[in-house]
């Protein structure tokens, strides 16, 4: 019951949720003979112990390295059916280089243990099967990476993206979508499954000292869901973003040279740039620098827009990582402190049916 009430007051403020996920200490680590500087208190306070002593920081809740990805997806599912609802909804990752961000986003390699992408797909048309006598749900979905400052769209191949112009604008409802890429129809779990896998294969990767497959780029997916009321006609349109953002790094940690020394500090540029939108609105300042970086555009109807939004800050347990994981938790508790205004994107069956025959934008 607390939880449940929690949840009320949260969603009534408005506020941005984050969810905080501790990694188990990889094998280099352990071998290392590293100690674990970060504890759970409870479910909703993490505690990192640094030279200078105890530091706490407390979310909407942490999931410690035994969690399941079930269990962290479970606290995620409802917010899926606010984008059925007609809501825009946003869940994103953020996190240092090999911190466990595209594990909990996308899972392992094998798919034994999917992510929340995954499992968003399969609870997307769990939803739409169990009302379909009452809703007509249609689905399409469009995917990007934000590479080296530029925008590329993954529903084609690497030569023709490249050659491709993608703009990000917003509509009259302030959603933000992006204009020239390509936008796929999917009627089942398994067929935007395919999407994805397809989206994933034209990605930028490359190994680092931190991680054997690192992510060079922002994942940034959007799911456009349509749905239409058979008893009254009306029509709701709900966005959801699956953001997966490519690690914060220190270049001599992780090794980087040359092309991946110019993609370490892209990467940085934009985290930095969604660094100083995330603290000029939870400090309410006049102007939020959002054009400063194609990221904090694709995230600007996200962020202190009208989006429920949920942040995972996935972090290290590790001391040599104490830096980046202290960084991580300041960096979360400021989103923590951010309010968005989402309504509902719904039309009146007579707005909906003009929408049809053109007769309105």
């Amino acid at each position: 019951m607390r939880k449940k009430y929690y949840n009320l007051v949260e969603n009534m403020k408005g506020k941005i949720r984050v969810f905080c996920r501790i990694r188990p200490m990889s094998r280099p680590e352990a071998v290392r003979g590293d100690a674990t500087i970060v504890s759970c208190l409870d479910e909703y306070s993490v505690i990192v112990e640094t030279a200078r002593g105890q530091r706490e920081f407390q979310f909407d809740r942490i999931f410690g390295s035994e969690s399941s990805q079930e269990e962290v997806f479970e606290d995620t599912n409802r917010l899926i059916q606010s984008a059925i609802d007609g809501f825009n909804v946003c869940i994103f990752a953020y996190g240092q280089t090999g911190s466990g961000k595209t594990y909990t986003m996308v899972g392992d390699k094998s798919m034994k243990n999917p992510g929340i992408i995954p499992r968003t797909f399969t609870k997307i048309f769990e939803i739409m099967h169990e009302n379909e006598a009452k809703f007509d749900i249609k689905v399409s979905a469009y995917m990007l990476e934000l590479y080296n400052d530029r925008l590329q769209d993954l529903f084609v191949s690497p030569a023709e993206a490249f050659s491709k112009k993608i703009e990000l604008k917003k509509d009259k409802k302030g959603l933000v979508f992006a204009h020239g890429a390509e936008t796929k129809d999917a009627a089942s779990a398994g067929e935007l499954f395919a999407l994805f896998e397809q989206g994933c294969a034209n990605r930028h990767i490359a190994a680092t000292k931190m991680n054997v497959e690192s992510s060079r780029s922002h994942l940034i997916i959007g799911i456009m869901m349509e749905s239409r009321n058979f008893t009254n006609g009306t029509v709701c349109y709900g966005k959801l973003s699956l953001v997966d953002l490519a690690g914060s790094e220190r270049a001599a940690k992780t090794g980087a040279k040359d092309e991946q020394l110019k993609e370490a500090n892209s990467i940085n540029k934009s985290l930095s740039a969604l660094g100083d939108v995330i603290s000029a609105l939870s400090s309410e300042q006049p102007h939020v620098p959002y054009r400063n970086n194609k990221l904090t555009q694709a995230m600007q109807d996200s962020l202190g827009g009208n989006a429920k939004t949920l942040m995972f800050v996935n972090i290290s347990p590790s001391e040599c990582n104490v830096e980046e994981t202290l960084t991580s938790l300041i960096y979360a508790t400021r989103v923590k402190a951010i309010t968005n205004n989402a309504q509902r994107n719904m039309d009146s069956k007579e707005i909906a049916h003009l929408k049809e025959v053109g007769g309105l934008e």
